[in-house]
């Protein structure tokens, strides 16, 4: 009986970590949202997001998890961002050291605006976890689309956060 119970529990995990790395979430192809949220970390988020504002399918972008040292002058030139973009659109969010932590800091900035739908921009191997987490703290009628950069993730990094994903759906469940 122990063992049928194992044997089903690992072949669950299996299937459940083949789904996740072979059914990566990808880019969004076409919409216009408020806002787009970006979580620092891997390459490629931040110029993704950039490159929605000045495309116009945002017109507001939070950086959530930018080291405290980074200034505003010291992120437009490296991201090569136009000061009135910068001005006008872009807010760096220095709260969050962590997934849940940039959920709660986007929480808090959302607070301050009167958005309908926001736009998720993080890597591929990220989204999901990052999506659930962000759920959570958002009001229930805010629109949250998937933008997902792909990436090359190696079995490590999808072995961890397949992991990290699965304790953040189980903690969803238990929390409600």
């Amino acid at each position: 009986m122990i063992r049928r119970l194992l044997a089903s529990v690992a072949v669950l995990w299996f299937l459940g970590f083949a789904w996740f790395t072979i059914a990566l979430p990808g880019p969004l192809e076409s919409a216009t949202d408020d806002a787009a949220i970006v979580p620092t970390g891997a390459a490629g988020r931040i110029e993704h997001g950039i490159e929605l504002l000045e495309a116009g399918k945002v017109n507001a972008m939070l950086v959530t998890g930018v080291d405290p040292e980074v200034r505003p002058n010291e992120f437009a030139v490296q991201f090569e961002v136009p000061p009135t973009l910068m001005e006008c659109c872009i807010t760096l969010g220095s709260l969050a050291v962590d997934t849940r932590g940039n959920a709660t800091e986007t929480a808090k900035w959302l607070a301050e605006h009167k958005f309908s739908s926001i736009r998720l921009v993080t890597s591929d191997w990220h989204m999901r976890r990052a999506r659930i987490e962000l759920a959570r703290t958002v009001p229930d009628d805010l629109i949250i689309r998937a933008d997902a950069v792909p990436t090359e993730p190696s079995l490590r990094i999808l072995f961890l956060e397949y992991h990290k994903f699965l304790a953040s759906w189980v903690s969803g469940l238990w929390l409600g």
